[in-house]
């Protein structure tokens, strides 16, 4: 068939040559030879086209089997592979790894209170401070656990270690509410009290809770992180990614809570502990498993050290040059030329201008030059510009991290004063009661949907209009508009609460349900807290994810951690002020245990006048920061500037 398809291509060839030459004066022979040499080409063309995409194909493949540049290795010890390790198939076991986990957890701690008063014999006042200390442990064992992950761990085996000892302690749990602490059978609802414990089954219990406190506190802040290590912020593709997690991450935690607080809550409420518990148990076990599971895709940073001494060994090298004369330019400072002399093995991190003190620990006296070339440096005499820098970035995050507390203020409300304040509206509808606690499932469902508008519309918006900023709004940015819509959100709880006590059934005796407006009225400002939590908390996380060193990323999730953490104490410092200073001899203060008789509205109204004045502040000093740059990696989306 070929042959004869050559034939007849040429006799048609020939018959146009005789044409073309009577008219051209062109030798039909040469033209017989192009269209034969044309035929061969045609023919020839497909192979070849296959053969260069065969190649290209071969070069796509070597190009996703190429290690990753961001210095990740697999869990043997090898650089990771793009194609076989990381991105969205290990992302979704760690996101569903934080939704269970968080499930096991509040389903502890949301009727911890309540098993105190009703299962321990405690009363309030002693239940509420033995919360607070729990609590408080929690996120003291997040710093102990970054440390631990930063230091010598790394994040995986320190997720893997402290998810255990999580299971262990809610196993403890269940087995002593089943054997011996919910006695007799069906005790520990409203009606029915539990009898009195030993002092072994005591510690047994409080040995139980704090297994729990430190197996939750020590794997949340490294899980985040660990989570976003799956993705390389030097490949465009997966740096999208690893922002697109963050949101997810925070989404997944939520949805943990949510039916924890609900399905769990319920059951719980009603006396059934240890079904409540094991659920919990079991909950985290499954957690666990699902982390194992994805151990040979997983992407790990090696741990860098102790930051402690890299910290320390910056500030006694600068102090030791304080006579030191500083050098014109940072080129003429120390930086190692690779990791063979390096105490951090992370990327390097460019020289920046502030903190000029610190610089001195770079400054090379002439008199250590020539053994600076031999061997390699004394850190506790003269420190790598990248080491410098890593303290100059703790530096500058530390007064943005510090004008997060007093959101976190505003968002503790939530869970305390919310919730005495909805207790005293009409909570029925015909004669079903709703819960006051229950409301947080509207900050829930905010926080759910606004991820979505914020992923899908806002930011594509953003980055459309200001095209010279791809990524839409900066963190920064975000976490501005989440003060300010935290404001905003006080201000809708003072005028909910105002109009609260103008409803007051004057007839009413009872201090629940005392005012004839509808809880419903509080949905504005629980989603408003939701909406906030997506710009302030997501982007807390990315911006500290971001902006600490390699070497102290877990330490970067756990200062989120610590924020909330000091938001609750300072929540009681001011309330204890407001009150001593709001009591008069005939004034109970504007938050009594009587709210009908105090001013609810003016502590909100004060949280918010008290919330612009940390958002004046935090802009200074966003406008003041600057973002980190390391080596090699394109800055133009960050270059540190804060607009308003």
């Amino acid at each position: 068939m070929l042959y004869i398809a050559l034939l007849l291509h040429l006799s048609s060839s020939l018959l146009i040559s005789k044409y073309l030459s009577s008219s051209l004066l062109v030798s039909p022979l040469v033209l017989h030879c192009d269209a034969f040499c044309l035929c061969v080409c045609e023919r020839e063309s497909a192979p070849m086209a296959r053969l260069k995409l065969a190649i290209n194909d071969k070069k796509k493949i070597k190009e996703e089997e190429t290690s990753l540049l961001d210095g990740t290795v697999d869990q043997h010890g090898r650089p990771a592979i793009r194609r076989t390790t990381g991105t969205w198939f290990a992302g979704i076991l760690i996101l569903v790894n934080q939704g269970l986990a968080t499930l096991a957890f509040f389903g502890v701690g949301v009727n911890l209170v309540l098993f105190l008063t009703r299962v321990m014999g405690q009363d309030n006042a002693e239940a509420a401070n033995s919360v607070s200390k729990w609590t408080g442990t929690v996120y003291i064992f997040s710093l102990l656990g970054a440390f631990l992950s930063d230091s010598y761990w790394g994040r995986y085996k320190s997720c893997a270690i402290f998810q255990a000892i999580f299971v262990v302690g809610l196993v403890s749990l269940s087995l002593s509410s089943y054997i011996f602490l919910v006695k007799p059978g069906g005790c520990g609802d409203e009606q029915t009290p539990c009898g009195s414990h030993s002092s072994a089954q005591l510690k047994l219990f409080y040995v139980s809770i704090y297994l729990i406190a430190l197996g939750n506190g020590g794997y949340q802040p490294n899980i985040a992180t660990f989570g976003a290590d799956q993705f390389d912020e030097e490949d465009s593709k997966e740096g999208h990614y690893k922002v697109a997690f963050f949101s997810y991450f925070y989404l997944a935690l939520n949805l943990g809570s949510l039916f924890s607080e609900t399905i769990l809550g319920y059951f719980e409420d009603k006396g059934m502990w240890t079904q409540g518990f094991w659920a919990s148990a079991g909950s985290a076990t499954l957690a666990l498993v699902l982390f194992l599971v994805g151990t040979p895709r997983y992407r790990h940073f090696t741990p860098r050290g102790n930051p402690l001494s890299r910290f320390c060994q910056v500030v006694v090298a600068a102090a030791r040059k304080w006579k030191v004369e500083m050098p014109a330019s940072g080129e003429d400072l120390f930086e190692v030329s690779g990791n063979e002399c390096s105490n951090n093995g992370g990327r390097k991190i460019l020289h920046t201008h502030g903190f000029k003190f610190l610089d001195r620990a770079a400054i090379i006296p002439s008199k250590e030059y020539t053994m600076q070339a031999k061997e390699c440096h004394n850190p506790w005499r003269i420190c790598p510009v990248t080491q410098v820098e890593e303290v100059k970035c703790i530096l500058r995050l530390l007064p943005i991290w510090l004008c997060t507390i007093l959101y976190s203020v505003v968002f503790t409300q939530m869970d305390s004063l919310f919730v005495e304040q909805g207790a005293a509206m009409k909570t029925t509808i015909s004669s079903f009661h709703i819960p006051p606690a229950s409301m947080s499932s509207f900050d829930i469902l905010s926080v759910a949907t606004f991820i979505f508008v914020y992923r899908r519309v806002l930011n594509p918006l953003v980055a459309r209009l200001r095209k010279s900023s791809p990524r839409g709004l900066t963190e920064l940015q975000r976490m501005g508009i989440g003060l300010i819509i935290a404001i905003v959100a006080m201000v809708v709880a003072g005028i909910v609460e105002h109009f609260r006590l103008k409803h007051l059934q004057k007839t009413c005796t009872d201090y629940d349900g005392s005012s004839s407006l509808s809880i419903f009225w509080q949905v504005p400002q629980y989603v408003l807290i939701g909406a906030s939590e997506v710009f302030m908390y997501v982007g807390q996380l990315e911006f500290f994810n971001a902006q600490v060193p390699d070497g102290l990323k877990s330490f970067g999730s756990a200062l989120c951690m610590t924020s909330i953490s000091l938001g609750n104490y300072v929540s009681s410092l001011l309330v204890s002020i407001v009150m001593k200073i709001s009591t008069r001899d005939e004034m109970p203060g504007w938050i009594p245990g009587n709210l009908n008789r105090g001013h609810l509205d003016n502590f909100y109204f004060l949280l918010a006048a008290l919330t612009t004045a940390d958002l004046v502040v935090y802009i200074i000093c966003a406008k003041w920061y600057k973002y980190i740059k390391f080596e090699g990696i394109n800055n133009e989306d960050n270059n540190g500037e804060f607009r308003v």
